[in-house]
């Protein structure tokens, strides 16, 4: 399953711009891009970017 950058921006309360600065400059994951128009990011890396985030902060 595939998340728009709306969809990740709503997930996190923030806004799209945030969602690729954090692509561009943070360990967040790689876009995919489906077509020259369509990028999406896999659902199952962000849920590893979430636990990985997750794990740290319990640390």
């Amino acid at each position: 399953m595939f998340l728009t950058d709306v969809q990740l921006a709503a997930r996190y309360a923030v806004s799209r711009a945030t969602i690729w600065r954090w692509s561009r400059f943070e360990d967040f994951p790689d876009p995919v891009s489906l077509s020259p128009n369509c990028t999406r990011w896999r659902l199952a890396e962000v849920e590893k970017w979430e636990a990985a985030k997750t794990e740290a902060g319990a640390a």
